[in-house]
């Protein structure tokens, strides 16, 4: 059994700081101290570098059918791009297809990452058809490890559920222990709206962002959370990008409700003027979309609040010539936006760097708390003896530049293109094996495991 011995590094997790040795056998986290030795165990000295537990990033979308294409990245280059920018676990989201079993989409979605995957992986599970079929069959996705059902409360005739189906589903959920999200936004005055416009002549991306005004997301917001309050399930919104939104889960807290949120990189990185610039707008239409400075602000406060408890991407990335099959037409730009990796460099750089954020923040949002939420815990998201051996060794002082003419996602464009970030990922290690150093992937296509998730332990 290969051992390997981290040297001198400052340890990180969401509660603890300090500088000590990490000795691993195996794929897991063995000891952990002060002036460890290991007889012929490989050593990595990581004297003046931090180590944090491998990144989690519980929402991305690879190889995923939407709008007439599909996303550009699959389970092997999204899982390897993501492992080059410390995220060592993501959860991919399986959609039922209308009329079709859960099983049925679960089987499509693994013969896509089964073999292929390079980092480690998990599904949840898009529920789009709620009826007694589908019901029956939650039980045996909990049984499997697929313990949190993902709704669409927009994209009416392809995703959305309605509040009918929403009750149903979270008192089937319920009765398991499993946790149900959503994608909360307002589809019928959207798609309202979205009519409105068009009609008007006015198509530009600008338009996008106008047909999704922060109403329809604060209010559905607040109706996810009423109907969660009502059934007793746990309630998790995705994405969320706004100051009404988090208000609405502030609201809930004054009755003893617990919402757990997400937010994205690009939400607190990235505005909403954006969209006024023609020619690269479509680069950022993605649903919910880019907020004002404002809302940016509140995001920042509302994990230091703790009212936000996860960053993840919503990484759905296209091609610049699939975005720009909406050029005369803002409805017809395929939603999306790469960010795997670079979420934890960009929250490092902007959030710990700047001092909007601690370290031990950076690795709750980023790492254990999506491992507690989504049922990963103590196995993922933290160092600790027993531990998967997940782990990203950061030089904090390093700076870099990014370009899509160096990033590993199978996508032609950057939305960060030209952003100096402090803070470099020298190394990530993934189940005790070195995955990534400098610049380097030192695991192939395959090496990913699906990870069976329990149920939440937040």
């Amino acid at each position: 059994m290969a051992s390997l011995l981290l040297k001198n590094g400052r340890v990180v997790t969401a509660d603890s700081d300090s500088v000590c040795d990490i000795l691993i056998e195996g794929e897991t986290i063995v000891s952990i101290g002060r002036k460890l030795a290991a007889d012929g165990a490989e050593v990595i000295d990581c004297t003046g570098k931090i180590i944090v537990p491998g990144g989690i990033d519980p929402h991305v979308h690879l190889d995923m059918p939407f709008m007439g294409t599909f996303s550009s990245d699959t389970h092997e280059t999204g899982t390897r791009a993501a492992l080059h920018g410390g995220t060592t676990t993501v959860i991919d989201f399986v959609l039922q297809k209308q009329g079709h079993s859960l099983r049925e989409a679960l089987t499509e979605w693994q013969g896509r990452a089964t073999g292929t995957a390079v980092g480690d992986y998990s599904f949840h599970m898009a529920v789009t058809d709620f009826n007694p079929g589908t019901k029956e069959e939650i039980k045996d996705m909990v049984a499997e490890g697929i313990t949190s059902f993902k709704t669409f409360m927009a994209y009416k005739g392809a995703l959305m559920i309605d509040d009918a189906q929403m009750v149903g589903l979270m008192q089937e959920v319920k009765k398991h222990g499993a946790l149900v999200t959503a994608h909360a936004t307002n589809g019928d005055m959207i798609d309202t709206l979205i009519a409105q416009h068009r009609a008007q002549g006015k198509l530009t991306p600008l338009y996008h962002y106008l047909s999704q005004p922060e109403v329809t997301e604060s209010e559905a917001s607040g109706r996810f959370a009423d109907i969660a309050n009502y059934t007793g399930v746990n309630a998790y919104i995705v994405h969320l990008t706004c100051e009404g939104a988090l208000n609405q889960v502030r609201r809930a807290t004054e009755r003893n409700q617990r919402v757990f949120v997400e937010t994205c990189i690009q939400y607190l990185l990235l505005d909403a003027s954006l969209y006024e610039d023609e020619a690269n707008g479509a680069k950022y239409v993605m649903s919910p979309p880019l907020r004002e400075k404002k809302d940016q602000e509140t995001l920042w406060a509302g994990i230091n609040q703790g009212l936000v408890q996860v960053v993840g991407t919503d990484h759905c990335p296209f091609m610049l010539a699939q975005k720009l099959v909406g050029k005369d037409d803002f409805s017809k730009i395929p939603n999306g936006h790469p960010a795997i990796e670079h979420r934890m460099e960009l929250l490092f750089s902007e959030g710990v760097s700047k001092g909007r954020i601690s370290l031990q923040k950076f690795v709750a949002v980023t790492s254990t708390n999506p491992a507690r939420i989504f049922g990963m815990f103590p196995r993922k998201g933290t160092i600790s003896i027993g531990a998967d051996a997940d782990l990203v060794v950061f030089d904090p002082e390093k700076k870099h530049t990014i370009s899509a003419a160096t990033h590993h996602m199978n996508v032609d464009y950057s939305a960060y293109e030209g952003w100096e970030l402090t803070g470099k990922i020298d190394t990530v290690l993934l189940r005790g094996q070195v995955a990534v150093d400098g610049g380097q992937t030192k695991v192939g296509r395959g090496y990913g495991k699906f990870i069976r998730r329990g149920v939440t332990a937040f």
